[in-house]
């Protein structure tokens, strides 16, 4: 086991109250294995992802749960240990690689900082192997494109450049907060493959930020779907998608356009709105848009039961044998 994440709560402390933006989840992700974290926007998955980097900025705080990088609590690490590790056997490409790379500094002098700080090497050979990732992630004539200023590539270049900056190290682990978004298709196709390529090339696990259950699909072994800051249900890839159990994982798997449907039905969409973060329901955070909610989904919250290796907050699934709560 490579992380461990255990009962993590982060909290955003705001003049009108506190918002659990991360409510009590444990997950784990093993040594090469690509785990998919989806939701909608505002369910906690990028919270997720900087919680674990050490990197939320106020109000945000880790208010409870522990954090395990190959059984080491990460909580009890100074900030210059946790330095050490970002970057180097940890590290994370952002979700704008327009606001995460400096308008100010050429490709190739922000790569080469992570790897002098990092691997010890001297300028000549950080630039070398400045150019060698760069290649590997497949940007053309990488030798001349390391000179660019990141306005003058495009947006699947740019995102290159942030995978890069993230694997120049070999890190064991890469989160990547949604690698694909705002880019086209054939893009989005070729950051995937470079993703598949990487951890089958290094052994790296990644932890794969996203809502988009298409990349989900292409990409991941294991699918975590979360919903206002908690785990809904769990599930390797196939099982996920050929049984879905909860409502909102089946909603949100209806909602995807279909090449082969010629009907003329609207697209699926999932009734009514997130609820507000600051006036949670009750009971179960989806039972207003739920098409199956009982009486009970708004007066108690589910517990997360493991049913056969498929995890689900739903009662729905009280009654399944073999099922048992797990938080």
């Amino acid at each position: 086991m490579l992380l461990e994440v255990k009962n993590l709560t982060t909290e955003f402390k705001l003049k009108r109250g506190i918002v659990k933006a991360v409510d009590d989840i444990s997950f784990t992700i093993d040594k090469g294995e690509i785990l998919a974290i989806v939701g909608e926007s505002g369910s906690g998955k990028s919270v997720t992802s900087l919680s674990i980097m050490g990197l939320l900025q106020k109000p945000g705080k880790v208010t409870g749960g522990q954090i395990f990088y190959k059984s080491q609590d990460l909580s009890t690490l100074s900030k210059k240990e946790l330095q050490k590790l970002r970057g180097n056997q940890i590290s994370m490409i952002f979700q704008e690689p327009m606001t995460s790379l400096n308008p100010v500094w050429r490709i190739k002098d922000q790569i080469m900082e992570s790897i002098m700080l990092h691997m010890k090497l001297s300028k000549k050979d950080a630039l070398a192997r400045t150019i060698e990732i760069l290649e590997t992630v497949g940007i053309p004539s990488a030798a001349q494109r390391a000179n660019d200023y990141p306005h003058q590539m495009s947006g699947g270049m740019r995102q290159r450049v942030m995978t890069a900056m993230a694997l120049a190290c070999n890190p064991e682990l890469l989160i990547a907060d949604e690698p694909t978004t705002a880019l086209d298709v054939t893009i989005q196709a070729q950051i995937l493959e470079l993703l598949y390529r990487m951890r089958e090339k290094f052994h790296m696990a990644v932890m794969l930020i996203t809502h988009d259950l298409g990349v989900v699909s292409e990409a991941a072994d294991r699918v975590i779907v979360m919903y206002c800051g908690k785990i809904m249900e769990e599930a390797d890839v196939r099982t996920l998608f050929n049984n879905p159990m909860h409502p909102y994982t089946i909603g949100l798997l209806k909602s995807i356009p279909q090449i082969d449907n010629d009907s003329d039905e609207r697209l699926y969409m999932i009734k009514g709105m997130v609820p507000n973060p600051l006036n949670m329901p009750k009971g179960c955070p989806f039972s207003d848009r739920c098409e199956q909610s009982m009486e009970r989904c708004t007066q108690e919250m589910p517990q997360l039961q493991d049913i056969d290796g498929h995890k689900v907050r739903c009662f729905l699934h009280d009654a399944k044998e073999g099922g048992s709560a797990k938080q």
